[in-house]
């Protein structure tokens, strides 16, 4: 007879907190290994971190454990067949690699000696993001534990990347290269957070990112403004009307074709949204801004989350020392940065956005646009079964009702959806208060067990939805 979900909740919990101190020990000692990708002289610590988890992994009951190289700091790959040949596949990602710290910076302790407080584990890394990566191994043996399996309810495979904080210049080509290997159902990224202690919640997406450079050039060098004002155009004027053109009253993208294809947010997702205990307020305070501004019709957490934007990152041109310098400057510059929503190709942002700035630039005034690798939104819909199992496994780890967000940002989640064709979850428990990429970055110990907690019950939840799933 299979247990109730009470008496398996309890075996979960039993067995977390019999090894709850040596799995914290654990991650103090990975948390020591100043992992920084961003910097070329932490390179061999990059590549002990890797070391040390595909080791710790091994340790763990995974029978295959690989470092993976890229031309720039190594990713860990793990996997564990199931027992069952019909079970689904998962894959977990995540990154071992950590943003620079340093005491000077503000830390009350040394970043990479990781010290308890108040149920606090202080360190860099602590949520950002091996903490969340690591509550994978106990939660695995919590779930054996719990289940009497010898091998997971799912064929579970992890690919911890070494270079999230440097921008995964690798990782696509990574993925690429292993898409054989990491051919999944489904992937969990735990990297990502809760909205709050008090208010555990599952995102659903992330936008994506398209970014590029307007440089215009008009005289061949910077003229009186007095001699020729007036009868030659100006770059950095042109740049100002090109800037101004960018959105129209109702704060809306003028760019035409920009919203084409975009998924519009249903009614229950709105409402969703508004569940959110959401404090203007104090989002502001955060935001160290002083009034909301955006697109007409849609709340604050709809335009962050759920609509595309265009922002001006800079712009420059002419003279900029003290006092005057009367002239018209020869050249000016423009960095836009475009969030992408799901439905939106950033080939065909590239596109619509070229023809759009090339009807701003006034003749004699000539244009280069360059583009960054952009990246693509992700986005999984509410009543996709592999969703509703992590909503469920939560559920069971804190016994409250699971909202939903999304992620304002972008990451090589996007990446993952697109080569393996697999839908993306989120699967993590780190709050704003935890101070990613800021001195003094912590995890709440309690939570962290709780995301242990959830990975316990989530493997088998997954597989028996699809066993049901059509």
């Amino acid at each position: 007879m299979s247990p109730t979900v009470d008496s398996a909740v309890s075996a979960v919990r039993t067995y977390i907190e019999q090894h709850r101190a040596v799995f914290l020990d654990d991650l103090v000692e990975w948390l020591r290994i100043p992992s920084v990708s961003a910097q070329p002289d932490h390179a061999p610590e990059v590549r002990r971190s890797a070391d040390w988890l595909a080791a710790t992994l091994r340790e763990t009951g995974f029978p295959t454990t690989e470092v993976w190289p890229t031309p720039g700091a190594p990713a860990v790959f793990a996997e564990w067949p199931s027992d069952d040949p019909e079970a689904p596949t998962v894959l977990v990602y995540g990154h071992h690699d950590v943003q620079p710290a340093a005491r000077e910076d503000g830390w009350d302790s040394e970043p990479f000696e990781p010290v308890v407080r108040e149920n606090r584990l202080y360190a860099r890394g602590a949520a950002d993001d091996k903490g969340q990566v690591f509550f994978h191994t106990l939660g695995v043996r919590a779930h054996l534990a719990a289940t009497g399996r010898t091998a997971p309810a799912v064929h579970l495979k992890l690919l911890i990347e070494g270079e999230e904080e440097s921008g995964s210049p690798h990782f696509r080509a990574l993925v690429e290269q292993h898409a054989d290997r990491l051919a999944a159902d489904a992937v969990i990224v735990s990297d990502t957070g809760m909205w709050s202690e008090d208010t555990p919640t599952v995102c659903t997406g992330m936008r994506g990112l398209a970014e590029c450079e307007i440089r215009l050039q008009g005289p061949d060098q910077d003229i009186h403004s007095g001699s020729f004002g007036g009868a030659v155009p100006n770059p950095a004027t042109a740049a100002a009307r090109l800037v101004a053109a960018l959105h129209d009253e109702h704060a809306r993208v003028a760019v035409p074709g920009f919203y084409d294809g975009i998924v519009e947010l249903t009614d229950q997702e709105r409402e969703l949204f508004a569940d959110l205990p959401f404090d203007e307020k104090e989002w502001l305070r955060t935001a160290k801004s002083h009034a909301t501004h955006g697109e007409a019709g849609h709340t604050t957490l709809e335009r962050i989350w759920a609509r595309p934007t265009a922002e001006v990152n800079g712009i420059g041109g002419g003279y900029q020392g003290p006092g005057s310098k009367t002239i018209i400057p020869s050249s000016a510059m423009v960095k836009l940065s475009f969030r992408l929503v799901a439905g939106q190709d950033p080939d065909h942002i590239e596109k619509v956005v070229r023809d759009w700035a090339a009807q701003q630039v006034p003749d004699g005034i000539q244009q280069e646009i360059t583009f960054s690798a952009a990246t693509r939104p992700c986005l999984t819909p509410l009543d996709h079964p592999a969703l509703q199992s992590v909503v469920r496994a939560m559920g069971r780890a804190f016994e409250k009702p699971v909202l939903f967000t999304r992620e304002g940002g972008s990451g090589p989640a996007a990446d993952l959806q697109e080569v393996l064709g697999a839908p993306v979850l989120f699967l993590g428990i780190s709050v704003p208060s935890d101070g990613w990429h800021a001195p003094n970055e912590k995890v709440e110990i309690d939570l962290l067990l709780k995301g242990v907690e959830t990975t316990a019950h989530l493997w088998g939840d997954l597989a028996d939805t699809w066993r049901r799933a059509p």
